[in-house]
């Protein structure tokens, strides 16, 4: 864990700030080699394109909110140059998570979100690795509550973890 924060406070653009809610923090190898890092944790309470995609209501989302996990940090380090790495990692710990969430948290997650900010990266890896761009944040944050839009806009990402997800999310 101190390994992970240190990387991600080091070579990360957003930095190394605590993850909010239930969590999963991984570090990535290849045999001894350290290639990066990535973490997940609690989803955004209120999103409008992921939620307009999901397709439920606000009492739906308030029940099942924690089924969907945000990518928060993914890190490759900046001297690691493999060709299809980032996609292969996301599709990796997609799988992996799951159980591991499962066995930690005590709940299966049925659907992956992460934000891309465009200024910076394209997404290219998230859309190789089968993530799907719904929409674009609005620019506010978390804790936007006099609607600054202070904040870069982010493009969103989602990845079904389970066939059935809206129907588990909008029981």
């Amino acid at each position: 864990m101190l390994l992970w924060r240190e990387l991600i406070a080091r070579y990360h653009y957003l930095g190394y700030t605590p993850l909010t809610g239930a969590r999963m923090h991984y570090l990535i190898y290849d045999g001894d080699r350290l290639l990066g890092a990535i973490g997940f944790g609690a989803s955004a309470w209120k999103l409008g394109p992921r939620d307009r995609f999901i397709g439920w209501t606000s009492a739906q989302r308030e029940k099942n909110l924690h089924l969907i996990v945000n990518n928060a940090r993914f890190l490759l380090l900046p001297w690691v140059h493999v060709k299809y790495l980032a996609s292969s990692v996301l599709a990796l710990a997609a799988r992996r998570m799951q159980q591991d969430w499962l066995e930690r948290h005590h709940f299966r997650p049925v659907l992956l979100e992460t934000f891309v900010d465009h200024r910076l990266y394209p997404g290219t890896c998230y859309k190789a690795a089968n993530w799907l761009y719904v929409g674009d944040t609005q620019g506010r944050g978390k804790l936007d509550r006099h609607m600054l839009r202070n904040k870069p806009i982010k493009a969103i990402f989602l990845y079904p973890l389970a066939r059935d997800f809206r129907s588990q999310l909008t029981t």
